[in-house]
């Protein structure tokens, strides 16, 4: 009675092994062609491929080296400023009476730096010099066999991260320039701030040849980027810059950063409206570390931003109000899932990982908002 049964069985599974080998067969073919053809050819042949080959596999093995291994990463990067804190604000003269050097025989001035300037700095290090800068190897831009990496599970989660962390300091630079580091009105813009905003404009993808022709990678860009940030920062330490520290200022930056994060959690919505398909949405991962990213660099930022407007917050009474958003910023980062899935938020088996990244946004900008109702009032 059960021999039919028993036989229907095993002919599946002989058809499901029949067609895992196909698979496996069309996946091998390309390598025992090249094995065939590569043993049929001439030993001065046979060491130029074989080299070709080894700095392959040798540059394969960096890549994978640097996609997984992160250098630096902390997300109590900013303890140390937060324990530094005081009550003078960025540009604020921190030394009056004392005499650290002389010139003429009168006291030269010090004046305490930007810790957002600085910060940047640090953050921008951490991208290009303690780590590999992804975006821009050449490996990542051929991708996996013409396939881009963000289209696959591998190798795109430390790249989106990066970026996620570059797009603040894009946005950081952009008000440095137009309204924190001048007074507006009535001074010329930085220079040094103006050349970081334009080197961290530079193309997040560029190698050493571009389209048109030789061009400079990204990373030595950015690098220059660092250099003008703290040398505008050795500069106000001189008390020869300008860092504005006014109510309407540090308003106005709160509302650049609550856009900015409304919009990547618009970004993660969309996613999770387009895909439900949990550990298998190949779009995810790229997606929540991007947004991570974000986080990641805006807690060390604001947290810089307490220091640099004290005075203000100080003034204000958002002194409560600041470290309940600075705390809830890094309870965000404690999610750090090992795969990321975007399954139904009513799924018992697969997580959404993008709508709890998207609630941390979302709540880190009511905080901000609120922060910024109180300064307008």
């Amino acid at each position: 009675m059960l021999d039919p049964i028993v036989n229907f069985i095993t002919r599946i599974f002989q058809w499901i092994g029949r067609g895992i080998g196909f698979l496996v067969g069309i996946v091998l073919w390309p390598f025992m062609w090249v094995g065939r053809w590569y043993g049929q050819r001439g030993l001065i042949l046979k060491a130029v491929v074989g080299a070709i080959l080894a700095i392959i596999v040798v540059m394969y093995g960096y890549f994978f080296y640097v996609t997984q291994f992160w250098t630096g990463f902390n997300p109590d990067y900013p303890a140390s400023l937060a324990q530094a804190r005081e009550s003078t604000g960025a540009g604020d003269p921190v030394t009056p009476d004392a005499i650290s050097a002389t010139v003429a025989g009168e006291p030269e001035p010090t004046c305490k730096p930007s810790a957002i300037a600085g910060t940047s700095a640090d953050l921008i290090d951490f991208n290009v010099n303690q780590n590999a800068w992804i975006s821009s190897m050449v490996l990542s831009k051929l991708g996996l066999f013409g396939i881009e990496w963000r289209n696959t599970p591998f190798f795109d989660n430390k790249a989106a991260f990066q970026l996620g962390i570059n797009q603040v300091m894009r946005r950081t630079t952009t008000e440095l320039v137009d309204t924190l580091g001048r007074v507006r009105g009535t001074s010329q813009i930085d220079q040094n701030l103006q050349n970081a905003r334009t080197n961290l404009a530079w193309s997040e993808t560029a190698w050493y040849i571009g389209w048109r022709g030789p061009t400079r990678p990204t990373p030595s860009v950015y690098r220059e980027a660092i250099t003008n940030l703290r040398n505008f920062n050795t500069s106000l330490e001189r008390c020869q810059a300008t860092f504005d520290a006014r109510a309407d200022n540090l308003m106005q930056f709160l509302d650049r950063i609550a856009g900015d994060i409304g919009s990547t959690s618009d970004i993660l919505r969309q996613r999770i409206e387009v895909s439900d398909a949990g550990w298998f949405d190949l779009r995810a991962d790229d997606r929540f570390w991007f947004a991570y990213g974000q986080l990641y660099a805006y807690y060390g930022i604001l947290v810089a931003t307490r220091s640099d407007f004290a005075a203000i917050i100080a003034e204000r009474n958002l002194t409560a109000l600041w470290t309940r958003m600075e705390g809830q910023l890094r309870a965000s980062l404690n999610v750090q899932p090992w795969i990321i899935s975007n399954g139904n938020e009513s799924s018992a088996f697969f997580p959404s990982h993008l709508a709890t990244m998207g609630f941390n946004l979302l709540q880190v900008r009511s905080n901000i908002v609120e922060l910024r109702s109180v300064l307008d009032r």
